[in-house]
């Protein structure tokens, strides 16, 4: 694929390395000359400029990139990076940062974003994941308010413990995803029981997480 991703700072350099490890072509573009540290990340593309003018989007070649990253420390950047890259250039996938999570409910597809990422949530998610048991954790948002990516610790006293992912009747619109077992990915079978200290990962919209905590936890 080809990434183009606004903000070359720590976050974006980070990024940009790792996406080139798995063999994507990528472009860095920021409007601070000590932020172009080509030596960090020198497989990359670099663009001095404003990812937030049309002129510089067009000639960073948005109109042939598959995924944006907005990934900028500042969310007003990132909104308006996001909105372009979608409504003018039609990207086909917009990640965007968030930094302040006061800022988190504009981040849905009304500003043309696809997947929201709060680093204060997600740390708080994942300190969240490594302390409780039987405790329904959101790990991310996709497209805002419509899907979630949620995880659960199956207790050893939850009354699907035993039984197979495909007898279990899960809520609608939710879909068990990944099993986390001794180390293990499983991708999830019909037939596939489910073992006390799984952690359990779902797909699934806001509205039905409270039913699958219930399903999933001691009553």
């Amino acid at each position: 694929m080809r990434v183009t991703i606004a903000g070359a700072g720590a976050v974006g350099r980070s990024i940009a390395a790792e996406l080139l490890e798995n063999g994507h072509e990528v472009l860095l573009i920021d409007a601070d000359p000590s932020a172009i540290k080509i030596d960090s990340v020198p497989q990359a593309e670099w663009l001095l400029a404003d990812a937030c003018e049309i002129s510089a989007l067009d000639e960073a070649g948005l109109n042939a990139c598959h995924v944006v990253i907005a990934a900028t420390g500042d969310d007003k950047a990132n909104l308006v990076v996001s909105l372009l890259a979608k409504t003018e250039y039609g990207v086909p996938r917009v990640v965007a940062r968030i930094n302040h999570p006061k800022n988190e409910w504009l981040f849905n597809e009304s500003w043309g974003v696809d997947v929201a990422v709060s680093t204060p949530r997600l740390l708080s998610a994942l300190v969240e994941e490594a302390v409780s048991v039987g405790d329904l954790v959101r790990l991310m948002t996709f497209r805002q308010g419509q899907a979630n990516l949620v995880e659960l610790t199956l207790p050893e006293d939850a009354p699907v413990v035993g039984q197979r992912a495909g007898s279990v009747p899960w809520p609608q619109d939710s879909a068990l995803v990944a099993i986390l077992r001794e180390g293990r990915v499983l991708v999830p079978s019909d037939d596939d029981p489910l073992e006390a200290g799984d952690e359990l990962l779902f797909v699934a919209s806001q509205e039905v997480e409270e039913d699958l905590a219930h399903l999933l936890s001691p009553h």
